[in-house]
């Protein structure tokens, strides 16, 4: 499934117009990519949560030339399933 398959899975189950499914799908990714930005761990109950996991920089190696590569910290989007969306997946 992919945003627009998403985005019409709201607008037929919620009886809403196209336009109005898009832009609250479009709200809850951007509160969440806001959210993360901000370091806040959002947890929704029964599906899972997500939370930014902090990577230091390191000193790597290039593969091919063998030359050492300064590699940058970064922050990286991290999602654990929840128990109830695992069982559903899993059909316990």
């Amino acid at each position: 499934m992919n945003r627009s398959d998403l985005i019409e899975t709201v607008a037929k189950t919620q009886n809403m117009p196209r336009k109005r499914a898009e832009d609250a799908v479009s709200a809850l990714f951007d509160a969440l990519a806001t959210a993360m930005k901000a370091d806040e761990r959002i947890e929704i109950r029964g599906f899972g949560s997500f939370t930014v996991r902090h990577y230091d920089p390191y000193v790597g190696r290039n593969p091919k030339t063998g030359d050492t590569v300064s590699v940058p910290g970064k922050r990286s989007p991290f999602f654990r399933v929840g128990k109830e969306l695992r069982d559903k997946i899993n059909d316990e």
